[in-house]
């Protein structure tokens, strides 16, 4: 419920945020309107489909890509036809006669001559089909969950109220402005002029959503709008799920014992259960009951997220430096992709990245769950008696988090120790730090579950093997070249020279990549705009461009050693068979 409550207040502020913008001419279109025969049927139709929609994408499948495809063309034509209709009702006499009657009916309707349900409920299906939010913490949150968890009904309900959150907005908002506009349209001769502009307004929409600005450009606009508002309510939600009845202050005592510091740390919630591991690495299956008494950092971790490899370095640094000190850190490898479940994998990533401290595949979530986790990184801070006192999510504040371990350090033994410096890790490759000065780019999927952004001419053949080009992507557009097979996580490379081209602009550019069912080695090279990278080549190719897929992991392709500036990057495949899962930028 609670969950509820916040994915609908996440919604109502999206009629703050830029990328509600496409979507306003349609609904203004109804401002004057009945509320019940109008405006009412057209906002259900907008929640219902929205929710709908989106719950096919996270089911993913070849028939749910088809009909959102199919959903959002058939969605643009007809508010192409509504907006026509709005700006001149005579064109509709040109238009081929199939189209008349359902022309004249809808601009009728639109100029206020009589007012219609199905017509408005129409508008809203068509305008549910179109609207992409800018997907802030909580609705993030909610598409992560069902992307581990596969699409349910509580996913549909979240979505639901996220819809009906802006649909509540956007109401008020029409209410408020139907007074206005019933105010305008009595001025001599301006019914006609707001209606026309109510026409322009909506192909200009509709020309913003086939532009795909309104996932692109107001998008990256918006996401500083409302974020830092959500995941305020985020972290105020984040204790429920191991929530305790404790004083917010702690009293600490080990084995019977009162120590004379004490921490002004709250107390946050109890250490849940670390059962349900598939397997342990690095140490034997460990329980709540033999941590007591030790401070415990618990990392939550997937191998091929850029956000965890450049955490490593410091949670490896605090669990060598606090060991003997009664540390003890705890990783929980919770898998993002299939091939992260695969327990040679990650046995493999824990070698390369030098881990010695315990990990706990967590394959079925169970530790997830107990911990009510949504994200990677995250670190949970639990004191000797077994209470969390603090959690932070995501890269950074490395500094506050060493703090809070040495804090609860203190407070097990009973004094403070003075002179305890922080860490300072040596980091390399995709382990340094994202330049966030100069990072336009984001994570972008290449499965057709979670893509977006994608822009070959070639409509995605889901699971079917299709040949692609890739034109003249924009700034953070990307496209396939060749033939590929594009299922819902990865796109594989069936024959030998496809490649794959992203417009980007960040210092870093990486890519997750795997040698396929095959498991052979890749060969590839990279260009950067048509060019041997040289010095701005990654730490997995060399300057010529020259790389090979071994194992599937994240590569570091291009670093940019001068200026940060916009660039084209173009990866080939001398090989076929190579699998290309996601991209991140730093």
């Amino acid at each position: 419920m609670i969950l509820l409550t916040i994915s609908y207040l996440a919604g109502v502020l999206t009629i703050v945020s830029p990328c509600i913008l496409p979507v306003l001419p349609f609904v203004f279109s109804r401002a004057g309107r009945p509320f019940a025969t109008s405006i009412l049927p057209m906002l259900i139709g907008k929640v219902v489909t929205f929710a709908g929609v989106a719950t096919l994408a996270a089911i993913g499948g070849d028939w749910a890509v088809q009909a959102n495809e199919a959903g959002r063309y058939a969605a643009i034509a007809v508010l192409a036809v509504f907006g026509v209709m709005l700006l001149s009702p005579q064109v509709g006499v040109v238009v081929t006669r199939p189209l008349v009657a359902f022309g004249n009916r809808l601009s009728h309707r639109a100029a206020g001559q009589r007012a219609s349900v199905g017509a408005s409920l129409l508008l809203g299906v068509a305008t549910g089909l179109l609207w992409a939010p800018c997907a802030g913490p909580v609705l993030g949150l909610v598409l992560t969950g069902a992307a581990l968890h596969g699409a349910n009904v509580g996913t549909t309900l979240l979505l639901a109220a996220y819809a009906a959150g802006a649909a509540t907005s956007l109401a008020l908002a029409l209410l408020a402005g139907g007074r206005v506009f019933a105010a305008m349209k009595r001025s001599l001769g301006f019914g006609e002029r707001l209606r026309q502009g109510l026409g322009i307004a909506v192909l200009a929409g509709v020309a913003a959503i086939a532009l795909g600005l309104d996932t692109g450009l107001l998008a990256r606009l918006s996401f500083a709008g409302t974020t830092s508002i959500e995941q305020s309510l985020l972290d105020r939600l984040h204790g429920e799920p191991f929530k305790t009845e404790a004083n917010h202050r702690a009293t600490p005592a080990v084995n019977g014992q009162v120590r004379d510091y004490r921490s002004n740390l709250p107390v946050e919630g109890i250490f849940p259960p670390v059962d349900g591991a598939v397997e342990w690495l690095n140490s034997k299956p460990l329980t709540v009951e033999e941590l007591r008494g030790k401070v415990v950092l618990v990392d939550f971790w997937t191998y091929s997220c850029i956000n965890c490899i450049r955490t490593i370095p410091y949670v490896r640094a605090w669990a060598e430096k606090y060991r003997d000190q009664g540390l003890v850190v705890i990783g929980v490898h919770a898998p993002e992709f299939a091939f992260e479940r695969r327990i040679d994998n990650v046995k493999r990533a824990v070698r390369d990245f030098n881990i010695d401290y315990p990990v706990a595949v967590d394959n079925d979530f169970a530790i997830w769950r107990a911990f009510g986790n949504s994200y990677w990184p995250a670190h949970y801070f639990i004191d000797a008696e077994g209470r969390i006192r603090h959690h932070h999510f995501g890269e950074g504040d490395y500094a506050q988090s060493e703090r809070v371990i040495q804090e609860l350090l203190a407070e097990a033994a009973g004094s403070r120790r003075n002179g305890s410096g922080l860490v300072q890790p040596e980091t390399k490759g995709a382990e340094v730090a994202a330049d966030l000065a100069n990072l336009q780019s984001g994570e972008d999927y290449v499965g057709y579950m979670r893509a977006a952004n994608f822009a070959s001419p070639e409509a995605v053949a889901a699971d079917e093997a299709r040949d692609y080009t890739v034109g003249k992507p924009r700034l953070n557009q990307w496209g396939l070249a060749g033939n590929w097979t594009v299922g819902a996580e990865q796109a594989t490379l069936n024959r030998a020279g496809g490649a794959v081209s992203y417009r980007f602009s960040a210092r870093d550019l990486h890519l997750v990549l795997g040698p396929g069912a095959s498991g052979g080695k890749v060969r590839f090279q990279v260009l950067v705009d048509g060019a041997a990278p040289g010095a701005d080549h990654g730490s997995d190719i060399d300057p010529e461009g020259n790389g090979t897929v071994r194992e599937t992991r994240l590569y570091q392709l291009v670093r940019q050693s001068g200026e940060v500036r916009e660039r084209t990057f173009e990866i080939r495949f001398l090989d076929p068979g190579v699998e290309a899962f996601v991209f991140t930028f730093g």
